[in-house]
């Protein structure tokens, strides 16, 4: 196409000299002009057809790259939102497992304690039963009829008959505070509350324990209190509790238990 160009420009040239003679001069230096602007177009195609191809490919190599990378781009994304999916689904997992593991946990302590709780009542119910001395002197009700009381009111908390526990021990406590049975008629009272999960008067009726002079129920009232707080959700004060029986009760059996307890609820 360009080639056909020029050809008419020198055509164009030729005519004008035929016309016009009298300026042979200038038509030259315009022809001479012409001919180097066609052989510079004529560069220019030459160069042009030879970068056409690399211009193409390059585009198309451009293309399927950007193509490809978008593949590449989607393929992660959709990688990382499984991967998440996971993450989310271990996450609940988990979440579901502790939850589980702390509601056996809970149980586990709650049967522990029952069954010191029984354990203790037992042993006691069986050394009163084999011990045959009068309870006390001075009690209003005859000393043969306070231990019989006691040890039914006991042995109706074993059988979780807590209202008629509750019935026989109140009666105990409020008859003779200085029988020698009171303190643990005080103390058995406050088990049926807190065995009722009644852990607000349970709190009220363990606290009583302590007004018994030379009770041997102190710690086992202190244990409990610290452990009617916690039940109720008031870590702080079941801190305090727990922290009053290391403090006040170095020689417990339960010494140990407190200390271990301090520790959990101190990570809570």
């Amino acid at each position: 196409m360009i080639k056909n160009i020029s050809q008419f420009s020198v055509f164009l040239i030729w005519f004008s000299m035929s016309l016009y003679p009298q300026s042979d001069k200038q038509i030259r230096a315009l022809n001479g002009k012409i001919v180097k602007q066609s052989v510079r177009i004529d560069e220019l195609d030459t160069k042009l057809n030879i970068l056409l191809p690399e211009i193409q490919n390059t585009l198309k190599a451009t293309v399927a790259s950007k193509q490809q990378s978008d593949s590449v781009a989607i393929m992660i994304i959709n990688r990382i939102n499984m991967i998440q999916n996971k993450i989310r689904l271990l996450e609940d997992k988990a979440a579901y497992s502790d939850s589980t593991n702390f509601e056996v946990l809970a149980q586990l302590v709650m049967i522990e304690n029952k069954i010191v709780t029984l354990t203790n009542s037992f042993t006691e119910l069986y050394n009163i039963r084999k011990d045959q001395t009068p309870a006390s002197l001075s009690s209003r009700i005859n000393p043969a009829e306070y231990k019989r009381i006691y040890i039914e009111s006991l042995s109706n908390f074993q059988n979780n008959l807590y209202a008629q526990s509750i019935s026989g021990f109140s009666k105990l406590v409020i008859s003779d505070p200085q029988n020698t049975l009171a303190d643990n008629s005080q103390y058995w009272l406050a088990e049926c509350y807190y065995s009722q999960k009644n852990y607000k008067r349970s709190i009220i009726e363990f606290e009583k324990v302590f007004t018994f002079a030379g009770t041997d129920k102190d710690d086992d009232a202190q244990l409990k209190l610290c452990l009617a707080y916690e039940s109720m959700g008031n870590l702080e004060k079941a801190r305090e509790e727990y922290q009053r029986l290391v403090d006040y009760f170095p020689g417990s059996e339960f010494y140990d238990r407190a200390k271990i307890a301090l520790k959990q609820l101190t990570i809570k």
